[in-house]
């Protein structure tokens, strides 16, 4: 065959079956015109000897059309040929003749340039699947290589069909050529076990070594449906089903089924508590019902025929003509959006399991009456692998929720799951066998501590002078209306006003006391409050002012919270920041050695770290005192990074605060439990007690022989008891001050006892402050300094001495 790929097979065409087998019957025929018929295609056959003997250039069947239609005419009824999608060919070939009018046609609306090849058949599979061909039909062997081929052929629409191929070999025969092996049975054993080395077949059956006569009948069968669902069961069970490539291949699917080439598909969900038509999770499925919104109330959504249909009774609803539609529904939001979006027909189906609904299908088109309630029966095989694929990401979105609330809700950090994990396979494993189980509390061992806070300074006084500037400037700005008030109504009750509010205001401004606000509260509520109502109602020229005094008092406590909203977002911003900055940090301390880590948020950000062979699975590196020193280091650097985010987050906040650093050294393991009644980790044992208790009492601590805290703003406080720990922590400093994270001085300090602990020790050290320029040039700065580059705001005054505006924040460097 001329042009033929390496194949093992030399092709001859030959139809000298089909001829033999007229000959046949002509001898046994009995009826005349039958015998008539027979004997007149083969006189007008025998003209073109070549259709026997076998031809070999595939060009030449262009010259033979006409004898070869003839002798075909029993297998290829020209009656069927209009129905029928069924061609010569031969085994794995690109050679198509004698098709009826329907294939023709099929090929046609494919265009010009399109080349038919089966999918997924590769030209090595190709020419295994011949050998094992040759094995079976000659050989005699039973090989099963039955799998389904398809010819993939886009009509005149661009719509890709798909249709399964039916082979007819009955007119075929295969013998060896000159280069032909003999195959034996040890061949055939190993060349199973070599399926996929085609190599090794080519050896066996090497290229053109046996001759292929005949031909085979192909019968196309439309299975574009079938195929369809097939893919989208395909694609459904892929993890990514709403991202962009599986949305556009889950369009192209419908577009297959429905033949209409501008079919777009939509999701909404449903969710079932808020009654509310909702965005898919993950947010790239389009919804032609919400458009731009994120969700919706169902009732204002649709009209009341679709809300029963879809809602309640979880049927389909057919919009045949949207314009149509609209005109009669113009209030609801789906009649809106399908118009504004150009859709002129559309079909709705609900996404239902257990007669509860999860979520809605959209179906539109841009041409009216394409998509109706005929055709949307089609989705009754669909739906069910849909409603499957929703369910499984309902599933998967909870799952993540749960995931979250572990992450975020409860101290049961990933490091220690696997001991978790192992002790619930026990526990179902026990309840399984005996029907009782109980869950232990889970303990570690000989593990080393780690306690470290930032706090911020002063929290307490910052809050209290926060509330007591509201009070005072809730008092300030009723006088003001009460003495215009005056002005315009003279009554002595506004004198007597004043007067209280004077008593109050001189009280606020020498101290505020644990009931201060109670009793302003008392004050506003039965003294203040009914005169205000009274200058609302008598004064109208006071009436808008007393309404700017009503928006800013909050509705259920009647108190101003201005400072004290902006004292409590400082500090919850503060908090998020540094929690977040830490946990960051320590996923890449969790990759040098793995260790349970705990933070939690008081004024300031606190964590705890615990480290120890016991932690860890037997997977884990074994443990050595090298991981402790260096997540010692870690830390340390880390909490100077953390000291210059503490001031950097606070550039735009209308409240400045300062912040004071702590670390806790250790020098003894201790024992950990997993308590479960309070879903949390502790200390194990009495002795082990000692170290909960100087955490809570050392930020309290002062220095001896001084009325001074360990704990000072723009330093950092190690505190320890072990002179080897001081040793330790020297050379950590001494390395960040070269990588000038710390300042030149140091402090080493003995603290005063506190009760129940004794003998402590500090080293304190200067924190520097990375700053950088218009220019971009990094300057470092101590504390003092900071104060006057920045004009810090202490406890909410500016200090007198900016000296450079010039500077703003960035972060520092990791170590």
């Amino acid at each position: 065959m001329k042009n033929q790929k390496e194949f093992p097979l030399e092709i001859k065409i030959s139809f000298h079956k089909i001829i033999e087998q007229y000959r046949r019957q002509l001898e046994n025929e009995s009826s005349k015109i039958s015998k008539e018929y027979l004997g007149k295609i083969l006189d007008y056959i025998s003209g073109f000897p070549v259709l026997e003997d076998g031809i070999e250039n595939s060009e030449y069947l262009n010259k033979l059309k006409d004898p070869i239609r003839i002798l075909m005419k029993d297998l290829f009824p020209e009656i069927l040929s209009g129905t029928q999608i069924k061609a010569i060919s031969v085994p794995f070939h690109n050679i198509i003749f004698n098709s009826t009018l329907k294939f023709r046609e099929i090929l046609a609306g494919a265009g010009k340039d399109f080349s038919l090849n089966m999918r997924d058949l590769s030209e090595d599979l190709e020419y295994i699947y011949a050998c094992i061909l040759i094995l079976n039909k000659y050989y005699g062997y039973d090989m099963d290589f039955s799998r389904p081929l398809y010819y993939d052929i886009p009509d005149e629409n661009g719509i890709l069909r798909h249709y399964r191929i039916e082979l007819d070999s009955h007119f075929m025969e295969l013998e060896p050529g000159e280069n032909a092996c003999e195959i034996t049975k040890d061949d055939v054993d190993e060349l199973i076990q070599n399926i996929e080395n085609v190599e090794f077949w080519k050896q066996k059956f090497p290229p053109k070594s046996w001759i292929f006569k005949g031909f085979t009948i192909i019968t196309l069968t439309d299975v574009t449906v079938d195929d369809a669902i097939s893919d989208l069961k395909t694609t459904l069970l892929q993890r990514n089903t709403s991202g962009n490539e599986e949305m556009e291949k889950f369009e192209e699917i419908f577009k297959s089924i429905y033949k209409i080439p501008n079919l777009r598909v939509g999701f909404t969900m449903y969710n079932e508590q808020e009654s509310t038509f909702e965005r898919m999770m993950g947010n790239r499925s389009p919804s032609f019902l919400l458009r731009d919104k994120k969700a919706v109330d169902c009732r204002k959504a649709l009209e009341e025929e679709a809300y029963q249909k879809l809602v309640r009774e979880h049927n389909y609803f057919s919009i045949p003509n949207v314009t149509k539609f609209s005109a009669n529904s113009s209030e609801n939001l789906l009649a809106k959006s399908l118009n504004d979006a150009g859709v002129k027909s559309a079909i709705l189906a609900p996404i239902a399991k257990n007669n509860i609904l999860l979520g809605m299908l959209e179906l539109v088109s841009f041409e009216k009456n394409v998509l109706n309630s005929i055709n949307a029966t089609k989705l009754e095989d669909i739906l069910p692998y849909i409603v499957t694929a929703v369910e499984r990401s309902k599933a998967e979105f909870e799952n993540r929720v749960k995931a979250v609330i572990q992450s975020e809700c409860t101290s049961i950090h990933p490091s220690v799951l696997w001991i978790f994990e192992k002790e619930a396979r026990k526990f179902i494993k026990d309840l399984d066998e005996d029907g009782l189980a109980s869950f232990k509390d889970i303990t570690f061992e000989d593990i080393y501590p780690l306690y470290g806070e930032i706090d911020i300074v002063a929290s307490s006084e910052a809050r209290n002078e926060a509330i007591q500037k509201d009070l005072l400037d809730q008092l300030e700005f009723i006088t003001s209306i009460v003495c215009q008030a005056e002005e315009i109504e003279k009554l002595d009750i506004y004198e007597q006003v004043k007067f209280r509010i004077k008593e109050f205001q001189d009280d606020l401004a020498d101290s505020l006391s644990t009931s201060s606000e109670q009793k302003v509260f008392n004050l506003l509520q039965r003294e203040i409050d009914p005169v205000m109502a009274h200058i609302e109602k008598q004064t109208p020229l006071l009436k808008e002012k007393v309404g700017d005094y009503r928006k800013n008092v909050n509705s259920e406590t009647g108190i101003i919270y201005n400072h004290r909203k902006n004292y409590d977002e400082a500090v919850q911003q503060i908090n998020r920041t540094m929690a977040r900055y830490i946990d960051r940090r320590q996923i890449d301390a969790q990759e040098i050695y793995p260790h349970y880590f705990e933070r939690y948020k008081t004024d300031g950000v606190e964590h705890n770290i615990y480290i120890g062979a016991a932690l860890t699975n037997k997977k884990a590196k074994p443990f050595d005192e090298v991981y402790l020193f260096n997540l010692r280091l870690w830390q340390l650097s880390t909490m100077c990074e953390m000291e210059n985010r503490f001031y950097q987050i606070q550039e735009n906040m209308p409240l400045k605060l300062e912040a004071a650093s702590l670390i806790l050294v250790y020098n003894t393991t201790l024992s950990i439990r997993y308590r479960m009644d309070e879903k949390q980790f502790d200390v194990d044992g009495t002795y082990n007690a000692r170290y909960e208790i100087i955490k809570k009492r050392i930020d309290k601590a002062n220095v001896k022989g001084a009325e001074e805290r360990v704990t000072q703003k723009g330093k950092i406080a190690i505190v320890y008891s072990n002179r080897k720990d001081e040793r330790e922590y020297l050379r950590y400093i001494k390395y960040l001050q070269s990588k000038q994270y710390l300042g030149d001085k140091v402090e080493k300090l003995e603290l005063e006892d506190v009760q129940g602990v004794i003998g402590l020790k500090a080293i304190r050290v200067e924190v520097l402050y990375h700053l950088k320029n218009e220019q971009h040039e990094e300057q470092i700065f101590t504390y003092e300094d900071l104060e006057k580059v920045l004009g810090k705001i202490v406890g909410g005054n500016k200090t007198e001495n900016r000296e450079d505006d010039s500077y703003h924040k960035d972060s520092i460097s990791n170590p």
